[in-house]
């Protein structure tokens, strides 16, 4: 089991996640984040004012997924997720070793 986690723009989410779920994937968990990347922010202009702004706002999906399910749902991601522009954001995957509910005692042992 992996655990894929994607930093993309607050934009593009909903189109993410309808993706996502045509494709089957539903679960996940979804966070309200800000970060800055190589570019360490933006400038905007607010009332004829130039201001930097080096944290940006980012929504992160978690997702706890299958070895075989990790490359369809990276492939979705970029595909849906995609401007071209800097700042679209990080798609990162770590091993799982055990799942453990809450509401009974199921445990899923990662091989």
């Amino acid at each position: 089991m992996k655990r894929v986690i994607a930093v993309i723009r607050p934009e593009v989410f909903e189109n993410v996640k309808s993706s996502l779920e045509e494709k089957g994937y539903f679960s996940m968990t979804v966070h309200e984040v800000k970060g800055r990347g190589a570019q360490k922010g933006i400038c905007l202009q607010y009332r004829g004012k130039q201001i930097k702004v080096d944290m940006i706002p980012k929504i992160e999906i978690e997702m706890i997924v299958g070895d075989e399910d990790v490359r369809p749902i990276i492939d979705i991601i970029r595909k849906t997720a995609r401007t071209g522009k800097f700042g679209d954001g990080k798609i990162f995957v770590s091993p799982i070793e055990l799942v453990a509910a809450i509401r009974n005692d199921d445990e899923i042992v990662s091989e």
